[in-house]
């Protein structure tokens, strides 16, 4: 039996992050052999636009205990409003590219972070195909090839996002919230493209809650991976937390799953390693998380209803 698996997505949604978090990342992922799966938000930095999103409940207590301003600066959280949007494709494709050539894998997390995280969910299919194209071609301006996966910002998905991800070629894809990969299914429809979803809590959902701080956070999510599971798991994590003020918390994270028995891979190399390649069929629907705010694109029950053999979409073959 080989060791389980568990694969670290890395959000990177910021210039900071892109600039900063992302050196810093890859220093620490290749002092621990880890493998990793880089999700990179490919234009402008509009970070500052998300103040909307204090009126939403539960986002300003979140920004709060988790103490936003010190993760992510203040000029951060003025690009976009106060402060021109910098470009993050242009302005940090080196260090993008860095992280492809030092053999860790990259993917689209979105065109413009903000605008999809706010307003995908209720979009049409002309904003979501424009958005999701123009971040394809991004891509490929900056590594020179087409993306193969696709982790939603703020795993906001709707039904064209989900057709799409088919269509537009990619392997599989990390934009949503659950226990285990599965096929996704929308209005009885399979969409073939694969779903990683995220299994584990991130460090932003859970510091401040219940007793929990940077001090003692290490010991809560080891608790949640000490028995394995035959599918492992997914950790998402974000250049501007781990990759800056919480990156000795990631060290002490990797310490402790090595010492679990778990490879640290890349979500390339966790879907390879799966045990069972027929994945089960899953609802997808929407709903919350405990300690984040807004509503996610979730992995709902088993479908277990026959399906017609037109519904299966087969994805483009390259």
């Amino acid at each position: 039996m080989t060791a389980p698996h568990l694969a670290l997505k890395i959000d990177v949604n910021t210039f900071r992050g892109t600039r900063e978090g992302v050196p810093r990342l890859m220093e620490i992922l290749q002092r621990h052999g880890a493998g990793a799966s880089f999700f990179f938000a490919l234009g402008p930095d509009r970070t500052g636009r998300a103040i909307g999103r204090l009126f939403r409940k539960g986002f300003l207590a979140k920004a709060r205990r988790t103490s936003a301003f010190k993760h992510y600066g203040l000029r951060t959280l003025l690009h976009g409003t106060l402060l021109p949007a910098p470009d993050i494709g242009k302005a940090c494709a080196e260090q993008m590219r860095q992280a492809a050539d030092a053999g860790f894998e990259t993917g689209i997390h979105a065109l413009d972070h903000v605008k999809w995280q706010e307003h995908a969910g209720e979009q049409d299919f002309a904003w979501t195909l424009g958005e999701m194209e123009r971040a394809c071609q991004r891509y490929r301006d900056i590594f020179g090839t087409d993306a193969r996966l696709h982790g939603a910002a703020g795993w906001r998905m709707n039904h064209h996002a989900l057709r799409l991800t088919q269509r537009l070629g990619f392997n599989y894809c990390s934009d949503t919230r659950g226990t285990h990969p599965f096929v996704p299914i929308r209005n009885a429809e399979v969409i073939a493209c694969p779903q990683l979803p995220t299994t584990l809590p991130t460090l932003d959902e859970v510091i401040g809650l219940n007793g929990i701080d940077e001090g003692n956070i290490v010991n809560h999510l080891l608790d949640r991976t000490r028995e394995p599971t035959s599918s492992g798991h997914v950790f998402t994590l974000q250049a501007e937390f781990e990759g800056m003020r919480l990156a000795p918390v990631l060290e002490a994270l990797l310490e402790g799953w090595r010492d679990q028995g778990y490879r640290l891979s890349s979500l390339s190399e966790y879907f390879e390693w799966l045990p069972e390649k027929n994945l089960p069929r899953h609802e997808i629907i929407e709903g919350t998380v405990p300690g984040r705010g807004g509503s996610l694109t979730l992995q709902g029950q088993a479908f277990l209803a026959p399906l017609p053999e037109a519904s299966l979409i087969k994805p483009r073959i390259t």
